[in-house]
């Protein structure tokens, strides 16, 4: 991916009072949605500088590159921005095979049915064993 000489892209975004977009990852071959999370200026600038996902951890107040703890990093195939200027979407190799912290392919592993939340996603990996070597 192309990187740009300027920061004049980030202009573009309309941000929320946070200063904050919301980014979607989707796996680049399956199309697949692995994860939401929120992005500033410089996370974005980050994954542009980078070629890899980093966000902005709301709870921490501070850039997460993903994988940084888990290993299972975000390699950055395209990026793209809506129509309103205000969401953007990540298309992303997901290294390692799992995006979400609970250990599973992807973030979204509750469905609604029959009035009621129930996980139709299978664990992948206990996240004890993901991030036992962050501890």
């Amino acid at each position: 991916m192309e990187k740009p000489n300027t920061a004049d892209y980030l202009d573009e975004l309309r941000w929320n009072d946070d200063g904050l977009v919301p980014a979607i990852a989707k796996d680049h071959k399956t199309g697949k949605v692995l994860m939401m999370a929120w992005m500033n200026a410089e996370s974005l600038r980050c994954t542009v500088e980078e070629g890899r996902a980093v966000y902005w951890s709301r709870s921490r107040q501070a850039l997460w590159r993903k994988g940084e703890s888990s290993g299972n990093t975000q390699e950055l195939k395209s990026l793209r921005l809506d129509c309103d200027g205000d969401t953007l979407l990540l298309e992303v190799e997901q290294i390692g095979g799992i995006a979400c912290h609970t250990g599973r392919e992807h973030c979204f592993y509750r469905q609604f049915v029959d009035g009621e939340w129930q996980t139709v996603e299978q664990v992948l990996k206990d996240p004890k064993e993901i991030y036992a070597a962050s501890s």
